[in-house]
């Protein structure tokens, strides 16, 4: 006796189908699991075995086994107990087969043949509906992040005797479907204001142009400046994800498993703010079964380094190509995975290793050997990626004592909206959606200057000697300064206020 089953395997972010093939024939008894099962999968027979017997079904004693196919693909987690469990009771011609290839089974089985949820269910909606399934049936506990799939039945359940009444056509589930506008659409909780800084003019702006074009930024200033409050008030002022970037980063924490149950989509930007104790492996993923990091999830949102020359110099240069690439990709010995890295970098750090350099109140107790250390921590390629380099300076007291209420975040946020709409039609057709992400065939077609605007990058240029990298970065952040003012034509102010961002430049030149 053979049956088969659809089921579902997460590699990276996506879902790839598996075939649960179960054969039941004259042997000893027993249960065996073929096809690269990990622990938790070949416990499975254990978990479905006693599910079976008190859910009220008898559990054939003879030879059964379960094939999970493609064989080369390692499988993982507790999610083929329903299958396994539909399976066999297929076999026994307890179920009827004939919705079994319309349908996509997904479950961890409790030992009374209760269904828990399971990881990643969201890609698996996906995966469904790509290979043209009517549907999936999965733990009533997953249904929120998978309705959010359109043209796909999301069929929830709770106890295994309900997956068996529906295949068999006693029972009928009403699909679950997520108001998507809804969601997007709802208020995001109530977090830090730019009113509520003081001062900083200059670094408020530069934080405005970066999240106008998702440009990556490094605040340098002594301690108690506001590094890490104006870093913190950034996603206040970021664009709303359209519904594709929604998808890819919910994608990112159902495979995890930090997706909330009340919360269907993340609809808010991520800001992921590691500690500079982090290893190479946490930030930008891996181990032996390749997991995602904090870099992927920042997915579409603002990954955040404090005291950035703390964190260990091997772990920072694993960021270049996630921040060149927008993804990441781990290679292991049975298996090569991608996840997504589109993230906007913010930075921080001293001016030196006692924070006080150039500071006109505090006197510096640092040589100039220890701050040429401090600075040598973060490497010159690392530095070229980053769009933006400003100095934040010590507040002074008509500052912290203005009593004058600072422009809204709402206000700010309008513009930079307004700015990523003439972002988005620009690029209407490619998969870049900012400045930050322009090509260089690209570069040359939107960031050109007017005759004034190349003369000073000429100069500017020869005089800093700037790598080939930092001039487009110039060239991009001048694109964005240009959008936020609504002008077509890059000009020589707009140049001039690009290169301004680029501190790090001056003093090196």
């Amino acid at each position: 006796m053979l049956a088969k089953v659809l089921s579902s395997a997460v590699v990276g972010i996506d879902a790839i189908l598996i075939d649960v093939e179960v054969d039941i024939a004259q042997g000893l008894p027993q249960l065996a699991t073929v096809g690269l099962p990990e622990g938790a999968v070949k416990e499975s027979k254990d978990r479905v075995k006693a599910a079976l017997k008190n859910s009220g079904y008898d559990f054939p004693n003879r030879k059964i086994t379960v094939n999970l196919a493609p064989a080369d693909v390692k499988k993982e987690g507790a999610s083929f107990d329903l299958p396994m469990s539909i399976g066999i009771l297929a076999a026994t011609a307890v179920v009827k087969p004939t919705r079994l290839k319309e349908y996509l089974l997904l479950g961890e089985l409790s030992l009374d043949g209760g269904v828990k949820p399971v990881r990643g269910c969201l890609s698996v909606a996906v995966a469904a509906r790509e290979a043209g399934l009517t549907g999936v049936i999965i733990p009533t506990g997953n249904v929120s992040e998978a309705g959010v799939v359109e043209g796909v039945e999301v069929l929830g359940v709770s106890e295994l005797s309900q997956v068996v009444d529906f295949l068999n056509g006693s029972l009928e589930i009403v699909p679950y479907r997520a108001d998507i506008a809804a969601l997007l659409t709802e208020p995001s909780e109530a977090g830090d204001d730019f009113s509520e800084v003081k001062g900083q003019e200059h670094a408020k702006r530069a934080l405005e142009v970066a999240a106008a074009g998702s440009h990556n930024l490094l605040m340098i200033g002594p301690p108690g400046s506001g590094k890490t409050m104006l870093a913190r008030r950034i996603p206040s002022i970021l664009p709303p994800m359209l519904f594709e970037e929604a998808i890819e980063t919910t994608k990112v924490y159902s495979v995890m498993g930090l997706l909330e149950r009340d919360h269907a989509l993340i609809t808010a930007r991520p800001f992921r703010s590691p500690h500079h104790t982090i290893s190479d492996v946490g930030l930008i993923g891996g181990s032996n079964t390749p997991k995602p990091g904090e870099v992927s999830l920042s997915h579409n949102g603002v990954l955040f380094l404090d005291e950035l020359p703390e964190f260990k110099k091997h772990v920072i240069e694993v960021l270049r190509q996630p921040m060149e690439d927008g993804r990441v990709t781990i290679s292991r010995a049975l298996s090569s995975v991608t996840y997504p890295s589109r993230i906007m970098l913010v930075a921080a750090m001293n001016p030196c290793p006692c924070g006080y350099l150039g500071d006109t109140i505090h006197q510096c107790s640092c040589t100039p050997l220890m701050v040429h250390r401090y600075r040598s921590r973060i490497s010159g390629p690392l530095l070229d990626r980053i769009d933006i380099h400003i100095e934040v300076p010590a507040l002074k007291y008509r500052d912290l004592a203005d009593r004058g209420e600072s422009e809204t975040s709402a206000a700010i946020a309008s513009r930079v909206a307004a700015s990523r709409e003439v972002q988005k039609e620009r690029f209407k057709g490619t998969k870049v959606r900012c400045n930050a992400q322009m090509t260089a065939r690209m570069i040359r077609k939107f960031c050109e200057p007017d005759a004034a605007g190349n003369r000073m990058l000429e100069l500017v240029t020869d005089r800093l000697g700037l790598s080939a990298r930092s001039f487009t970065r110039i060239l991009k952040v001048a694109r964005t300064i240009a959008d936020l003012e609504g002008a077509d034509t890059v000009n020589e102010q707009h140049i001039s206020e690009a290169i301004q961002y680029r501190s790090l430049d001056r003093k090196t030149g």
